[in-house]
């Protein structure tokens, strides 16, 4: 799914996306300074923010979970595979939540980079001859529950939900 022209900013949209996440620990990688960011720090000076450059975490930020993760130019500054690995690492083992804001022809990557490692293209941004894309994913928007997973469908509706093995 390929996401729409944004009215906002990335600057208002990762504020949106701070505000409605309201982290506690977060975890900023590329980089260095976000208007959007120090907003949010300074409305909740409790957020615990790591930063880290554009390369792979160092292994005291590995070993931590983060309620969330933004990249903000950052892979744009890695090589592909680096960048897989630095994001798909974040995804899996650092945050629940992560977005990312990324210039796709500057990066080198496809939109369908993003879509195998289970992001949803969220919105797009224009300015004069660039587009940015904000990608996200959250875990538990990852996977819906099917319909057919209830007792309407089990052999022995009584049961569902009871006995576990």
């Amino acid at each position: 799914m390929i996401a729409s022209p944004s009215t906002r900013t990335p600057q208002q949209a990762l504020a949106a996306l701070l505000a409605r996440y309201a982290p506690e620990k977060l975890l900023l990688v590329g980089a260095s300074e976000l208007p959007a960011l120090s907003a949010f720090q300074s409305a909740q000076p409790r957020c615990q923010i790591a930063t880290a450059p554009a390369a792979a975490l160092t292994d005291e930020l590995a070993g931590q979970r983060f309620d969330l993760a933004l990249l903000v130019d950052c892979l744009e500054h890695l090589p592909k595979r680096d960048g897989l690995q630095l994001l798909g690492g974040i995804r899996n083992l650092n945050a629940s939540r992560v977005a990312v804001l990324v210039d796709l022809q500057a990066a080198g990557w496809r939109e369908t980079d993003f879509f195998a490692l289970a992001m949803q293209a969220s919105e797009q941004f224009y300015r004069e001859q660039q587009t940015l894309h904000l990608f996200t994913y959250d875990l538990l928007d990852y996977k819906q529950v099917p319909d057919w997973l209830n007792a309407k469908f089990w052999a022995n509706p009584q049961n569902f939900g009871k006995y576990w093995w």
